[in-house]
């Protein structure tokens, strides 16, 4: 290779084409080739300690989220049971049977059939039983 001041000097029967080629070829080198073998292995152990570093950030987020999903997971079982404990509940309040025994805790008697009285309303539509969305039209 030539300086500038050499080249000045140097005898002009050297083609200029592979010089320039040369530099092409160094300006196409990447960065790392410049760098010497302990920057190098300094680079790369940063490299692989901050990949490492995102490695175990990810795969504690799963692990956080894998935790969330079953605590879910066991609340909805959780609830699942105290609905269908209170379905049956309902089920059984709404028995005849229990109704009946609990009137009669309370007092209450049947009525009799013959103290009924029956109000007749005239011009009055009865109330169509066979279609519920016709009850509560305003």
């Amino acid at each position: 290779m030539y300086g500038l001041k050499d080249r000045e000097n140097a005898p002009k029967s050297l083609p200029q084409r592979p010089i320039q080629a040369a530099k092409r070829r160094r300006q196409l080198y990447p960065f790392l080739f410049h760098m010497g073998p302990v920057a190098l292995s300094v680079c790369s152990v940063l490299l692989i300690g901050l990949m490492a570093l995102l490695y175990l950030s990810q795969v504690n987020q799963a692990v956080s989220a894998n935790d969330t999903l079953l605590n879910l997971h066991a609340q909805e079982a959780v609830l699942q049971r105290e609905n269908q404990d209170l379905v049956n509940t309902i089920a059984q309040e709404q028995s005849p049977a229990y109704i009946a025994a609990k009137a009669k805790r309370m007092g209450l008697v049947p009525a009799d059939q013959s103290a009924i009285q029956v109000l007749v309303v005239p011009h009055l539509k009865p109330i169509p039983t066979d279609v519920p969305s016709q009850r509560l039209k305003p």
